[in-house]
């Protein structure tokens, strides 16, 4: 018996964790909800997914020839698990229906720690999701310091972290966000990366601050780290090496920049060209004393993807041990 998963809002990250779920074996696509009538909710029909609109916008899409299933109450009240994936600030307003229904929900990164009391991150904490009817999948950014802080963590004791987020200012598909001439600091500090780490891993000391530049590719981090226990530039290589979802490349053999790593998404055969680890320059990585240094990318689009994956087992009892399913994930999505 599959678990039925509802995705509301089929967008940026809703229509990429609709086509993960549905190369799953243990859960499937219902259907997803779209706003307007766009060339979103166009194709969304065409991949077969059955589409629900708000009721008040029903006549709109009737007016532009698209075929709809229903309203998202109806969605909701046939699903196991939503995946809310609308605008940031706004998927908090679905919270009461979820109630009401009955239903579980997943919210994304861009909504507070507060909403649901639970922060998402598979390797670092995907028990504590377990048989919940709410959570929330930390944000691209969160996810991706998780991701390498976690093992670090974990083998090395991380005494301070002081982390540099140089954020691209929009997604490929975003004609009206910027900065589109200029470089912009996030003023205020630290930014919400540090605390949304700390909702994960509460016991991490971590400082965060950022700047936002006029790209549309990826996220780049520096990563500074004072860790307890000695190591050596040898054993972070290693230990990186063997973390899931994490992958090293290097500056030598041409991958100089997101532009060159985006390229090598395409060219592996991803969907959409997605690149769904963590990118970490191998020749970057150094140790000095206690200290250790790195940069990662982290591509916006797609990298809490999987962890999406894995927080619907956890939250469904799929799977009680969180290796197997990131092993299960990453198998089924080609990482």
């Amino acid at each position: 018996m599959k678990v039925k998963v509802g995705i509301n809002g089929y967008g940026t990250i809703g229509k990429r964790v609709a086509t993960a779920v549905n190369q799953q074996d243990d859960m499937e696509i219902i259907g997803v909800t779209k706003t307007r009538p766009t060339y979103e909710a166009q194709l969304a029909i065409q991949m077969g997914y059955p589409l629900y609109v708000p009721a008040d916008k029903v006549d709109d899409f009737k007016a532009a020839g698209l075929d709809i299933a229903g309203t998202v109450d109806d969605l909701i009240s046939k699903a196991d698990i939503i995946v809310d994936c609308t605008p940031g600030k706004v998927s908090g307003e679905y919270k009461e229906a979820y109630v009401k229904a009955g239903v579980k929900a997943i919210w994304q990164g861009g909504e507070d720690h507060s909403l649901t009391g639970i922060s998402f991150n598979a390797a670092a904490n995907y028990k504590e999701s377990w048989g919940a009817q709410f959570s929330r999948v930390v944000s691209c950014n969160t996810t991706g310091l998780l991701r390498t802080l976690y093992p670090i963590d974990k083998n090395f004791k991380i005494k301070n972290g002081y982390v540099s987020l140089i954020r691209r200012s929009a997604d490929p598909n975003d004609s009206k966000a910027g900065p589109i001439n200029a470089i912009e600091p996030v003023v205020k500090i630290p930014t919400h990366h540090g605390p949304d780490v700390q909702s994960v891993l509460p016991w991490i000391s971590i400082q965060t601050m950022a700047v936002k530049v006029p790209t549309t590719l990826m996220h780049i981090h520096t990563v500074v780290l004072e860790l307890e226990k000695e190591t050596t530039t040898e054993e972070i290589i290693k230990l990186l090496k063997e973390t899931p979802r994490v992958k090293l490349v290097k500056a030598k053999d041409g991958v100089k920049s997101t532009a060159q790593i985006m390229d090598l998404a395409r060219e592996i055969g991803r969907t959409r060209g997605d690149m769904f680890e963590i990118v970490v320059w191998e020749d970057g990585i150094k140790v000095v004393g206690n200290t250790l240094y790195y940069y990662q990318a982290v591509n916006q689009e797609s990298d809490v993807i999987p962890e999406n994956i894995d927080c619907i087992r956890s939250m469904c009892k799929l799977e009680e041990d969180p290796a197997k399913s990131i092993a299960k994930t990453n198998k089924a999505m080609g990482i």
